[in-house]
């Protein structure tokens, strides 16, 4: 009797100590999610007075592109809660609700991760299934197919300023590149569409084998729901592309769809191109790249910039304050 006893209270100071860890995992990440929104808001202060000053001279005219682009942000991580909902029918059966909430406490944990693999635990961590890691490689295979959107278009953009500013189309240099781009895309689409084959040569070498079990999900999807995943994921780039032209017209900024389209896809690949620390990290990588590809189109830098601060307010900043509502209530253990 003493035993069991004993067995019990030990358990009951294990359980203890478990929800005291989950309860301070859940706060340290509510408390860094502050301190990097409050950081962010500091360091895009720095630059907003004459963004503010310029952008109250044309609101009468342009008030409502920025009332568009704000109208837009349900809409752009609706697209991505829809994608979410789509892959993960291959674990478990969400409404699109639940995936709009998971996509949120994805956004607010990617916040304060390194090249936001707290996403990752984010979507996993609002699952029901006992085993729930299963859903990482839905999650990587969403997050690829985006990818994939944004280095298509990303390329052209290359392309484009390469050929009108550098270096001539009609040259051997010029060919060599159109080419490199062309396989570029090419392969990344042929990897994308042999990730069956390329996950049981996985669980056939032994060193990797642990790992398939993660992204073994991968496997399971046809080439008809691939492409489905690649529609939503372009949907998605559109929205998230008009918005950012949307703030670029809205602070003066004033080329043609064409010009616009070219220099908002360039800024997204070199984004996408370089890895982040954290949500500090995206204010810079963004703002150079835009201001670099609109300052080739002549275009002022300070404008770029403001628009581009606006943009990450929107789409990473607020969303990221609302999935803190979500964060506290998760559980680490599954219902199921």
């Amino acid at each position: 009797m003493n035993h069991k006893v004993q067995n019990y209270k030990q358990s009951g100071r294990l359980l203890l100590s478990r929800r005291f860890l989950v309860t301070l995992g859940k706060l340290v990440v509510f408390c860094l999610t502050l301190y990097y929104l409050r950081q962010a808001i500091l360091e895009a202060s720095t630059h907003s007075v004459f963004s503010l000053a310029t952008f109250w001279k044309v609101w009468p005219d342009r008030g409502v592109a920025l009332c568009l682009a704000a109208f837009l942000l349900p809409m752009n991580w609706g697209v991505e809660a829809l994608k979410w909902q789509y892959l993960s029918k291959k674990i478990e059966h969400i409404t699109y609700l639940e995936a709009y909430r998971a996509v949120l406490v994805g956004l607010t944990l990617g916040f304060v991760t390194p090249n936001r693999v707290g996403d990752y635990a984010g979507r996993v961590l609002t699952l029901h299934q006992k085993d729930r890691a299963d859903a990482i490689g839905a999650i990587l295979l969403g997050r690829l197919c985006q990818l994939y959107a944004t280095v298509l278009v990303g390329s052209a953009a290359v392309a484009y300023f390469i050929y009108k500013y550098y270096v001539p189309l009609a040259s051997p240099v010029g060919v060599s590149i159109g080419g490199a781009l062309l396989l570029v895309n090419v392969w990344a689409l042929a990897l994308l569409f042999s990730f069956k084959w390329a996950v049981a040569l996985l669980e056939r070498v032994k060193y990797f084998r642990k790992w398939g079990h993660y992204v073994s999900v991968i496997g399971s999807y046809s080439g008809k729901e691939l492409r489905e995943v690649l529609l939503i994921s372009g949907l998605r780039y559109v929205v998230f592309a008009a918005q950012f032209i949307l703030l670029l017209w809205a602070f003066g900024i004033e080329l043609s769809l064409p010009e616009y389209i070219w220099g908002v896809a360039g800024t997204f690949l070199i984004k996408s191109a370089v890895p982040s620390i954290n949500a500090l990290a995206d204010i810079g990588m963004r703002e150079l790249s835009a201001m670099h590809f609109f300052g080739l189109m002549g275009q002022d830098p300070l404008l770029v910039l403001g628009a581009s601060l606006t943009l990450w307010t929107l789409n990473i900043a607020l969303p990221s304050a609302l999935g803190l509502l979500f964060v506290l209530p998760l559980k680490l253990s599954s219902s199921r």
